[in-house]
This record gives structure tokens, C-alpha cells and sequence, in this order.
């Protein structure tokens, strides 16, 4: 039998231990808390005798506040470089051991890319004079600065402000040489960050003779050259090494505006920049005048190379293709049979430089880009740009432009392709998808439509209407991908109105699905590579995947159908062309910052943007104003003295103007309808006898006899 006194005597040793750890628990916080006062009180007597008074506390507070103010500044500087640092990743040093030379469709020679290492002169073999002529001019204090020359940016903006101009440049060679290495030529405030750091990292990397050497056989030289080697050998048939004084100030001028001082283009211009070059040799203390005087005297003169431009934005684009193609040849020297033609290209570089000239400050508009594919899909023309010597970077293939309206096409065809037609019949009217509330152009109200006169007249609320209601935004983003869009496109909603940037290649990649009957896949800027033995490493014809079909036969009838309209009763009338079908559509982003004009016949498609490196907007620029000009005149040089070939689910080449004034007619018609009907239907908010009395009032106001003039001008005067 257990004792009933056990559990209790079990309880009271529980409880015994538990009032234990209580004591303990409440023994221990309060020493803890005891020491915590003792050491603090002891800290605090400590530190008082480091307290300052009167003008030291003023001294101690201000560095107080910077050191906290650095460790901020420290922390936005290194969110700010992260960028700038990812973009050395990779083997940045050493340059493309590829050298090509590259021909046109025809087998001309167009230009060479790339560099062979044991081309490129060291810079302790070069003449002292060349070295201290692009010093003098480009960075006289190069050996006394780490990266940033603070007193050189301050001597150009007093002389900038001096001039009211820009006179001088305060980037010091090793800034040019990161942007050279790493960045584009885009004039934005991320890029001159990115310069700024990427700067201070090379000087921490390389010598200042490892950076001068890069800069020197980096640099665009004009006439398509790069590197001061090349450029010798180019403007005056010798080696750098054996350059004169007066042909080493003229190269050492092509730095700043390799294009506008080009020898062989403006031979007067690059002499008169070689003579500032010279005085800049006599102000920086590197050369006396007497030294000078015979360089002076007597100019260089160049080899005759004619007036041949390169087309550097097409030569930078096929560059990378032949990378590309060759990189598992093992072959590095090659012979690139491009398909560029030079009279198109020369049309394209022409159309948008005599728009831009009459028209470009009207529409505060100051570049543009255009791309031009034949139907077969060989790249004609890439103008990636106004001036390649002012500004490398080429917007044809690599800036990334909202294309507005222009992204229509793309979800018209994803709509023929899931069964409707150009007959079907949409609301215009205002639409909302979740808080965005998009509307027509100038606020302009829609009703009951077909889709053809939705894309003719460029609705925005029936192509957001079809996303939200029947197609959605990842088959639309699928549908572009497979026309050849390679710019990465947002999946958001306002994609279906050309929120995502997206490039001029792109573009004329895309609408060339319109003219190739559907295919894709064409697309090639390079023909034939070959080594200077004749072994072929790479045939288009042999080699190139064969393109595939992306939309329907009756998709693609369906969208030629409606995209011929665009230029004879829609957007783009000024693209029209004489006697010739085409078909395209227009663009203009948010707040005019981008217009476009995409366009093809059935020979040729081209793709044309108009806006400004920094983002600015436009003046009310749109896409059917200027770029639709600039295409117009381009196709109707391109389509000259050459058999017309049929857009594909039309009929012939030619325009039937009797159809398309029937169609204009009609169209109008309709619209007159549509005005009377709502008129029949507004109902009165008059009855017949107030009508009837306004009527006579009318009549009554119009016999009336005129006002006397008045008799009493003093009185008049003294009002």
C-alpha cells in the first residue's frame, strides 16, 4: 500500500526547486543590473575628461557630422560603382584578335575591324613628338592625375564659359579610354558615372604606359580606322614610327572629331586642326615655337583615298555577326562577304540628314536611325547614327526606344492568327484595365469599328481591348519574339501600346515578316567568310538555319490587307510612295520622346526612328510627320531602275489609284454616316415654336441695318 504522503512530499521538493531558480533568477538581474550602472557610471566619469568646451566643441562637432555625412557618402559612392565594376568583367583587356576585312555585296572593299597584336606599335618605339602631340592636345597633365584631372576640368569650363561654347573637353585620356573600353557614347548622367569610377579602376589595374598604349591603338581614327598604327598607314602610307611632326599634330587632332577632321575628306579642316595641335605643343611647354615653325610652314599631305566613306555603324554590326559565325573556326584572319549596299546606304544616310537639317530644330529632334532588309533578307543600310566620329554608338542596333504605336502590328497579327479578321467588329470606346485607363490620340473619342479601321487610324483602346478581353499579353509577347524581336519586352499591360523598348533592328526585323510571306529566320548581314587562302569557313547559302514560318497564310493576308491602308488613308500618307504599294505604320511614344515610321514593300523593308540621346521630348513630333518622310524618300531611291515585286496577299506592286480614291471616298462616306446618324438620334432640347421664333430673330439681326458709328469721340476718349 503507498503512502498518501509521498506525492505530497514530491510537490513541496518541486516547488522548493522552482522558488530557488526564482531567487537565483532575480539574485543574478539584479547584479547584472547593478554592474550595468557601476560600469556605465565608470564610463561615464571616464570619458568626461574628453569633453570639450567653447570653440573645441564647434571643431569636434562639424568633424562628428562629416565622418558621418562620409560613411553615407561612402555607402551611395559604392552602390553607384557596383555598375560601373560589372562591367570589367570578362577578358576586357585584350582586344579582338580577329582581323577582317569586309566587302560589299559587289566585292569592294568597304573597310577592315579588328586588330593583330603585333600590329599595334609599342609606345616606347613611337617618336617622341607623336607622344607629346596627343598629350599636349588631349591631356597635358596625363602623368600627374589618377584618372581625373580636376584642374584640367576646371581650366575647359573656364574656357567653355569663356566662349559661350564648348571649346574644350575636360575627360582626360583615361576617362576616354573606359568609355572607349566599356561604355557607349549615350550622354546621360549613369554613363558619366560609370566613366568616372571605371577611370579610377584602371588607373588602380594598369600603368600609365599600359593606359596611354590602349588609348592609342583604341581610338577611332576616321576613314574607318582604328589606332594610331592604322591611321598612319591609311592617311600617309608609312608606319607611326616614321611620322614627321606636322603628320603627327594632324593624327593627334583626329581624337576629338575623327570624322570633321578627316585628312583625306577635308584636308584644309585637319590642317587647321594640325596648327592647334601645334600651339597646344607651344602653351604646354612640350615644344618651342622654333620647333614648331617648320611643321607650320610646311602641312602634311595624305595618300589619295578619294572621298570613300566607311560605313563604320554597318562594318560594328557585320563585326560582331563574323565573331559570331567564326568564333569556332579557329580562324581569326578572315574575308567577310557582307550584304551591304553602299547606294542604299548612301540614300538612307542622305534622306535623314536633309530632313533632320531643314526640319530637325523645328522638331527639336537631333538623331536618328534606320535599317533597311530586302525581302531575301540581306541587311542593305544601317545608319546607326548622324556622325560615327562624333558618337560610336549605334543606335540602329543597340538603343533600346519605346516604339509607341508601331508595336501594334504585333498584336493585330496575334488577333489574326486566333481567328479574327480585319471585318471584325470592336469597341473604341474608353477602356480600363485595373488603374490604367488608356485613351486616343489628342483625347480623341471612338466608337463601334472594324479592326482595319482600328489599326488604319491607329485606336489605342481597341488593341488594349483585344489584350485584356481576348488575347492576353504573353501570347502577344510570344508573337513578337517569333517575328524576331530580340530586345528583352516587359509582360506588362502597357506593352500592347509600345511601352518596351525595343531597337530599329528589331523592328525592321520584324515588319520583314509582312514582306517575306510569313517566314522568319532571313535575317543576315554576312554572306561568305573566307580565310585569304580561299578556304570557306562559313556559306549563308549552306550553313544559315532555314527560315520557318511564323504566321499563317491567312494571317499574313489579313494584316497586308489592312497595313497597305496606312499609307493611303491612314497615319503615314506622307510615306506614300508614287505608283508603288506599300504598306507600314506608324509610332510615337509617351510625351513624343520617339517617332517611327516601319514600312515595306515588296521589295524592301526599313525601319526609321527620329528622337534625342538624352530622352528628351520632341516637339509634337509623331510618327507619320518626319519619319514617314525620311522613309519616303529613301524607297522611292531604292525602288528605282528595279523589277517591283508583290507584297504577299497583294495582287500586283502598282496602286490602284481609282481603288484607293474609291476607298478614301467610302471612307468618308461612312463617316458622314455615322455624324448624321447621330444626329438623327440626339434627341430635341428645343420644341418647334422656340425654334421657329430664333429662326425669325435670325432673319431679323441679318436685314437689320448697320450701327452709326458714334458722334461723340471726346465722350468716347474720356471712357
Amino acid at each position: 500500500m503507498v503512502s498518501p504522503l509521498k506525492p505530497k512530499k514530491r510537490r513541496g521538493a518541486i516547488a522548493a526547486f522552482l522558488l530557488a531558480v526564482d531567487a537565483w533568477l532575480d539574485s543574478s538581474l539584479y547584479e547584472i543590473r547593478f554592474k550595468a550602472a557601476e560600469f556605465w557610471e565608470s564610463a561615464t566619469i571616464f570619458f568626461r575628461r574628453f569633453r570639450v568646451k567653447g570653440w573645441r566643441r564647434g571643431v569636434i562637432e562639424v568633424l562628428s557630422e562629416g565622418f558621418t555625412m562620409g560613411a553615407g557618402g561612402a555607402v551611395v559612392m559604392l552602390a553607384l560603382a557596383l555598375p560601373a565594376f560589372q562591367e570589367t568583367g570578362g577578358d576586357w583587356r585584350a582586344q579582338d584578335d580577329f582581323a577582317v576585312m569586309f566587302l560589299d555585296r559587289y566585292g569592294n572593299e568597304i573597310g577592315q575591324r579588328g586588330i593583330i597584336q603585333r600590329d599595334s606599335v609599342p609606345v616606347d618605339q613611337m617618336p617622341d613628338h607623336v607622344i607629346k602631340a596627343v598629350l599636349a592636345t588631349e591631356d597635358r597633365r596625363f602623368f600627374d592625375h589618377y584618372g581625373i584631372d580636376f584642374l584640367g576640368l576646371m581650366r575647359a569650363m573656364t574656357e567653355n564659359v569663356r566662349a559661350n561654347s564648348v571649346v574644350q573637353g575636360g575627360s582626360s585620356i583615361t576617362q576616354q579610354l573606359a568609355k572607349n573600353l566599356f561604355l557607349s557614347n549615350e550622354r546621360t548622367l549613369e554613363r558619366k558615372v560609370k566613366e568616372a569610377f571605371l577611370s579610377l579602376w584602371l588607373e588602380a589595374n594598369l600603368s600609365k604606359k599600359e593606359i596611354l598604349q590602349l588609348y592609342l591603338d583604341r581610338s577611332y581614327m576616321g576613314g574607318g580606322t582604328f589606332g594610331i598604327e592604322a591611321a598612319a598607314d591609311f592617311y600617309f602610307g608609312k608606319s607611326v614610327k616614321d611620322l614627321t611632326l606636322a603628320e603627327a599634330a594632324m593624327l593627334a587632332g583626329l581624337f576629338k572629331a575623327p570624322t570633321k577632321y578627316a585628312p583625306h575628306i577635308n584636308l584644309p579642316e585637319a590642317r587647321a586642326r594640325a596648327n592647334v595641335v601645334l600651339s597646344n605643343l607651344v602653351d604646354s611647354g612640350f615644344m618651342t615655337e622654333g620647333q614648331v615653325l617648320q611643321a607650320r610652314r610646311h602641312p602634311a599631305d595624305v595618300v589619295d583615298r578619294g572621298d570613300r566613306k566607311s560605313p563604320d555603324y554597318y562594318l560594328d554590326w557585320a563585326f560582331e555577326e563574323v565573331k559570331r559565325l567564326a568564333m569556332k573556326s579557329g580562324q581569326h584572319s578572315l574575308v567577310a562577304h557582307t550584304t551591304y549596299d553602299p547606294n542604299i546606304q548612301q540614300a538612307a544616310e542622305e534622306s535623314l540628314e536633309f530632313h533632320l537639317r531643314q526640319f530637325g530644330k523645328d522638331y527639336h529632334a537631333s538623331q536618328g536611325a534606320i535599317v533597311v532588309i530586302e525581302t531575301n533578307g540581306a541587311v542593305r543600310a544601317i545608319v546607326g547614327g548622324r556622325d560615327y566620329g562624333v558618337s560610336q554608338f549605334n543606335r540602329a542596333t543597340k538603343a533600346l526606344r519605346q516604339p509607341g504605336s508601331s508595336f501594334k502590328v504585333y498584336v493585330y497579327a496575334t488577333a489574326m492568327e486566333n481567328g479574327l479578321t480585319p471585318d471584325s467588329i470592336v469597341s473604341g470606346a474608353p477602356v480600363s484595365w485595373g488603374s490604367w485607363h488608356p485613351g486616343n490620340y489628342n483625347g480623341a473619342s471612338a466608337g463601334t469599328m472594324t479592326l482595319t479601321t482600328a489599326l488604319v487610324k491607329s485606336i489605342n483602346t481597341v488593341p488594349v481591348r483585344l489584350a485584356k478581353e481576348k488575347l492576353g499579353i504573353p501570347p502577344i509577347k510570344a508573337m513578337a519574339e517569333a517575328m524576331g524581336v530580340e530586345s528583352p519586352l516587359e509582360s506588362h499591360k502597357t506593352m500592347v501600346l509600345g511601352t518596351s523598348g525595343m531597337t530599329v533592328m528589331d523592328q525592321a526585323t520584324g515588319y520583314s515578316v509582312f514582306a517575306q510571306n510569313g517566314m522568319v529566320g532571313s535575317r543576315h548581314g554576312i554572306t561568305q567568310l573566307v580565310t585569304h587562302t580561299g578556304e570557306a569557313i562559313y556559306d549563308f547559302a549552306k550553313d544559315a538555319t532555314p527560315p520557318h514560318r511564323v504566321l499563317s497564310e491567312q494571317a499574313l493576308k489579313y494584316m497586308n490587307s489592312m497595313l497597305v491602308q496606312v499609307p493611303v488613308i491612314g497615319t503615314a500618307r506622307r510615306a506614300a510612295l508614287p505608283g508603288i504599294v506599300s504598306g507600314g505604320k506608324t509610332g510615337t511614344s509617351q510625351s513624343y520622346r520617339d517617332a517611327w515610321y516601319v514600312g515595306f514593300t515588296g521589295n524592301y523593308t526599313a525601319a526609321v526612328w527620329l528622337g534625342n540621346d538624352d530622352y528628351s521630348p520632341t516637339k509634337n513630333m509623331t510618327g507619320g510627320s518626319l519619319p514617314a518622310m525620311i522613309w519616303q524618300r529613301l524607297m522611292v531611291y531604292a525602288h528605282q531602275n528595279i523589277d517591283l515585286k508583290p507584297i504577299p496577299g497583294i495582287d500586283h506592286p502598282f496602286v490602284d489609284l481609282e481603288t484607293a480614291t474609291k476607298a478614301e471616298e467610302a471612307e468618308k462616306q461612312t463617316a458622314q454616316d455615322a455624324t448624321d446618324k447621330a444626329a438623327a438620334e440626339r434627341p430635341p432640347v428645343l420644341s418647334s415654336r422656340t425654334t421657329h421664333v430664333l429662326r425669325d430673330m435670325n432673319v431679323q439681326f441679318r436685314s437689320a441695318p448697320p450701327l452709326q458709328p458714334a458722334t461723340e469721340p471726346e465722350t468716347l476718349s474720356a471712357l
